[in-house]
């Protein structure tokens, strides 16, 4: 039986089995830029630490911490830097007294930048000859003094906001049914706000904060993350779904900084995985769960243009659907033109 395939489908087959090839050898490598390039260059970088203490001091700390691991930050005294740590100013500070070195951490902040200015604190107390005292201002719950709740917490935000557009999209299918998947969205980010915080709050004791302000803050993140997805799923459909999700996983959660906080992760790198909604929800859910708010306003508009990117993208493709339901296919204008 001869074979009915033509030289120029063969051609178009090869094309495409070469395009998709390439691209997911290109998405392979971005996965593995941002999975180990971040872990390979992890550090401080560009810390924020306040300093206080005579001015011949703090002139020659500035002078030796000049480099990209620190950002030296000088205040009039120690309550001055205490209430920038809760502030979210600096994320810790060294205050030389008559009886030593005073150091100031806030480990809720981030696990790596803390004890980075404790070894801070240690060695510039070696060189006074005098020892350091180590305050943990902002210090985890007793309940999980490592935060391996909150890192916990990463994956399951992100999947969280995944599944629900692909099981919203199944059940309530077609552009008719749009608006329903929007609604499904939004009631489901303020359910798994609520849950999510009640389990890391009150049964594993991992935050510590007012419950309804960190809960909404979570479905802000959920919105802005799951609202996207339904967005680009609708309007592209399962290559837009996939590519935003890949963006998202890949790029989003390594960059999140939620293990360790995001000035642990190299420069660049880290304002990308705050601009994603995996680190600006991370970075809301720290100061909503520990400093009572405070830093929050960054994160939250962060949030926010996303949920318009979201609401953007769901009014497209509700507008192009109706457009394309609007406009005769041939077979139909055939049948118009016969019967007129």
């Amino acid at each position: 039986m001869p074979d009915s395939t033509s030289p120029t489908t063969t051609t178009g087959a090869g094309r495409k089995l070469a395009a998709l090839v390439l691209g997911l050898a290109a998405l392979v490598t971005v996965m593995l830029c941002a999975f180990a390039l971040p872990s390979v260059n992890s550090g401080p970088h560009d810390i924020p630490v306040g300093v206080t203490g005579p001015a011949q001091f703090t002139r020659a700390l500035e002078a030796k911490l000049d480099g990209d691991e620190w950002d030296v930050r000088v205040y009039e005294d120690a309550d001055a830097v205490e209430a920038a740590v809760h502030d979210r100013d600096i994320t810790g500070g060294l205050a030389l007294t008559p009886e030593g070195v005073d150091v100031y951490t806030g480990t809720a902040g981030g696990s790596g930048t803390a004890g980075a200015v404790t070894a801070l604190g240690d060695g510039v107390a070696a060189q006074q000859g005098t020892e350091a005292a180590v305050h943990d201002l902002v210090p985890f719950p007793e309940d999980d003094p490592r935060g391996s709740g909150l890192t916990a917490a990463a994956m399951p935000i992100l999947f969280g906001g995944l599944l629900p557009v692909i099981a919203l999209s199944s059940l309530f299918p077609g552009r008719d049914q749009l608006r329903t998947r929007l609604l499904g969205v939004l009631l489901y980010a303020l359910a798994a706000g609520a849950a999510i915080t009640a389990f890391l709050q009150f049964g594993t004791g991992s935050l510590d904060g007012d419950y309804w302000l960190t809960s909404l803050g979570l479905a802000l993140g959920v919105t802005g993350l799951s609202g996207t997805m339904l967005g680009l799923h609708a309007l592209f459909g399962m290559p837009g779904f996939g590519l935003g999700g890949a963006v998202l996983m890949f790029l989003g959660n390594p960059l999140s900084g939620l293990p360790s906080g995001p000035y642990w992760l190299p420069s660049g790198w880290a304002e990308l995985g705050q601009l994603l909604p995996p680190g600006a929800t991370g970075s809301l859910l720290r100061a909503n769960a520990y400093f009572d708010g405070a830093g929050a306003t960054t994160p939250v508009l962060v949030l926010a243009a996303w949920v318009l990117l979201a609401l953007s993208l769901v009014a497209l493709a509700g507008r192009r659907g109706a457009e394309r339901a609007a406009t005769p296919t041939p077979a139909t204008a055939s049948v118009e033109e016969a019967v007129a």
